[in-house]
Parts: structure tokens; sequence; C-alpha cells
């Protein structure tokens, strides 16, 4: 049975920075692709940021580019989001997926997801 579990969301300042984490177990971590969505209030979900299997391509929406760093350690099963420079608009849950096939940027090239977990960031 696959797991996926964040962790690390919070309340934060504007400014400010978090790491967000995420656990994969029962399936074999390097064979997927990962990536971290959001979904803010009354917005669809969307997609943060993918990274490839052996890390050598990262994806970064527009909105956190030069400020998020994707990062994965295959060793651990675990997948990760540093965030700096927060502002409020990035207020959301945030997902981890995993892709088997490729980084996609809609939902439906996404196997496997986790519950989420809440970044609030204050004004």
């Amino acid at each position: 049975q696959v797991q996926v579990v964040e962790s690390g969301g919070g309340l934060v300042q504007a400014g400010g920075s978090l790491r967000l984490s995420c656990t994969a177990s029962g399936l074999t971590f390097d064979d997927w692709h990962m990536a971290w969505f959001r979904r803010a209030p009354g917005k669809e979900r969307e997609r943060v940021s993918c990274i490839s299997r052996n890390s050598d391509t990262t994806y970064y929406s527009n909105s956190v580019k030069g400020r998020f760093t994707i990062s994965r350690d295959n060793a651990k099963n675990t997948l990760y989001l540093q965030m700096n420079s927060l502002k409020p608009e990035d207020t959301a849950m945030y997902y981890c997926a995993a892709a088997r096939s490729f980084c996609g940027v809609r939902i439906e090239a996404y196997n496997y997801w986790g519950q989420g977990t809440q970044v609030t960031v204050s004004s």
C-alpha cells in the first residue's frame, strides 16, 4: 500500500521561511517523479514545483521561482520544498504527489497524493 505523508507546514510571517517534507512508502521512490501542488482558498490546485527521478530536472511555477527550492533524497524516500521569502499569497494547503511518467502540470498526471500540510503566511 502506497502512503504519501507531508509535514512541515505551519504559520509564518511574511518574509519568513518553511521547509516542507514528504515521505513516500510502498513504492520504489526513485522510479517516480515527485511534485508539490498547492490549493489556496477558492482556487484550483496548482503545481508549484516538480523534480525528476534522479534530480536532474526541476520545474517551478513563475510565482515561486527564485524563492522555493525542490529537492529529494532517494535514499530516504523523501521530497523537500524549501520556501523562502514567503508571501501571504503563498497561503495554501500544500500537497505532495508522485508521477510515474513525467513531471506534468495537470493533476491527472499524478498517481499518488498525500493529505496535505497547511501553510499560512501572515502579513
